[in-house]
């Protein structure tokens, strides 16, 4: 379908979009974008009105726009339009500022940074920044500058980072997580260190935590490795079980760039001893592979952090790609609940800021950072959730997009030419759900992913005297359901967690 709209003019494209059924129009809408012609581009801007569309069909058009693997500047720009003082719904808004950051991002990849929609995107998104007069909008901005991964923007991240409340000194850690080691300077490294030992102020302990994190998965140096471990002495039991548990697991990670710095620092007994690594709380971090080969290693990683009392506080799945030292974070998808403390009647720890009861989802595929989902926030909204729920779980991602696009020409010895194109698309539905029994005392989160990849690979070798040509397709579905259920009613937390794969079809 995107080939043939490659080679059809704007009228036809057009036509196609006017009188495509209700159900089928999200999908020529991605099929557009993904086409990427001149013709296609001019096409979708007549057609979408950004002031009449459903929200649905215009998320649609934005994510497509975001996970394009070669986007165009006039791509960007098409986004930049259509977003431009315009008074939008929330949900299509934040969609598209993440969408610019990851447009802005992979442009520069290219190469392109001196584009002028380049600049005019990132000069949109710190305009919004500054401008953000709600919590919320600043953490939709920073997440963007994530999805961007620009090194100009490290000091301002920086400073959110320190000075921010909770929520925006968690988006703030979380762009910066984003960026490769090489750009992780002593500066960063400085930051960092004044979060975790709480130098200026204190934070969240997830803040801390993430702070910790940086330190370790970038070139760590000895006495960060250990100043955080003497640290984890003096944190409460789950948040020093959960360290600790993260530090042993990157002992067992042969890839882990803190590996030998950790085998050297824990032959010291004053460190590796039972006083220190006994610490009896029920968090947990695991990471581990899945596939390894000799160019690509996969890995799956679950973080679980829990409160004192049991309640489940933040769970991160990861599935990871690392080849020839680059990563690519193939799905990442957080579970926060936070301000359990005041309901279950524990006490917030001294120089703690309360936060707000506000459970939601965060997620990244295919290293874009998607609009983070609101389950609940605050205790009103949560019991008429309770009260009123539907059952039906909150769509995160739904829809179909090209990961794949290359065209090569490769000239034979022979002086023979074969032109080699690959095409690979993916159909993602990603759905989560979190339910909070009051009465029960249970906890319930499931994360349900289904996917379908096809691969199309072709090689022709055209001359006047011969014609020749291999073809190849591939396709794969696969379905994933991770679901955790917590009963706090009574100690030990009784907890059940269950991974879910379907049988993988491949053809």
């Amino acid at each position: 379908f995107i080939q043939m709209l490659r080679s059809a003019k704007k009228r036809d494209v057009l036509q196609l979009l006017r009188r495509a059924p209700e159900e089928m129009l999200p999908f020529v809408v991605e099929a557009a974008v993904a086409a990427q012609s001149v013709a296609s581009l001019a096409a979708l801007s007549d057609f979408l009105d950004f002031s009449k569309e459903p929200k649905s069909l215009l998320e649609k058009f934005l994510y497509a726009a975001a996970f394009s693997p070669r986007p165009s500047g006039e791509l960007l720009r098409l986004v930049l339009d259509k977003l431009d003082g315009k008074q939008l719904a929330s949900e299509v808004q934040e969609t598209g500022i993440v969408a610019m950051g990851s447009l802005v991002g992979k442009l520069c990849q290219q190469k392109l940074c001196g584009l002028q929609e380049v600049e005019r995107g990132v000069e949109a998104i710190l305009r919004g920044l500054r401008g953000a007069k709600e919590e919320f909008e600043v953490v939709i901005h920073l997440l963007a500058l994530g999805n961007a991964v620009l090194p100009e923007t490290i000091p301002t991240l920086l400073h959110h980072a320190e000075e921010g409340p909770a929520a925006i000194t968690t988006a703030a850690i979380s762009a910066l997580r984003r960026f490769p080691a090489w750009n992780v300077s002593s500066k960063v490294k400085r930051a960092m260190r004044r979060i975790f030992h709480e130098k200026r102020k204190s934070y969240e302990k997830t803040c801390r935590l993430a702070a910790a994190e940086i330190l370790l998965d970038n070139e760590p140096l000895p006495m960060d490795v250990i100043n955080i471990l003497l640290a984890a002495n003096e944190l409460e039991t789950e948040t020093a079980t959960f360290l600790l548990l993260k530090v042993q697991s990157s002992l067992h990670a042969d890839h882990h760039p803190a590996r030998k710095i950790m085998k050297d620092i824990l032959r010291d007994p004053r460190i590796n001893n039972y006083n220190f690594f006994s610490k009896a709380g029920i968090s947990s971090s695991f990471s581990g592979p899945l596939t390894v080969t000799q160019d690509l290693l996969s890995t799956f990683g679950l973080d679980l952090l829990f409160l004192e009392g049991g309640f489940l506080r933040k769970s991160v799945s990861d599935f990871s790609l690392l080849s020839r030292g680059q990563r690519l974070r193939a799905a990442q998808v957080t579970i926060e609940a936070q301000g359990m403390e005041s309901m279950l009647g524990e006490n917030i720890l001294e120089g703690e800021e309360e936060t707000e009861l506000m459970a939601g989802m965060s997620a990244i595929f295919f290293d874009v950072q998607l609009r983070p989902i609101v389950f609940f926030q605050g205790y009103t909204d949560l019991m008429a959730k309770v009260l009123l729920s539907n059952g039906e779980p909150t769509s995160v991602v739904k829809g179909n997009l090209l990961l794949m696009d290359h065209h090569q020409v490769i000239p034979l010895q022979s002086g023979l030419q074969v032109a080699i194109k690959l095409q690979g698309g993916l159909g993602l539905d990603i759905s989560a759900d979190m339910n909070v029994g009051i009465w029960e005392q249970e906890l319930k989160t499931s994360i349900n992913t289904r996917g379908s990849l096809a691969i199309d690979f072709q090689a022709e070798l055209d001359t006047p005297f011969l014609q020749a040509t291999l073809r190849s397709q591939t396709e794969v579905e696969t379905s994933i359901q991770f679901d955790t259920i917590l009963r706090f009613s009574s100690s030990p937390v009784l907890m059940c967690l269950q991974l879910r794969e379907e049988q993988v079809p491949y053809r």
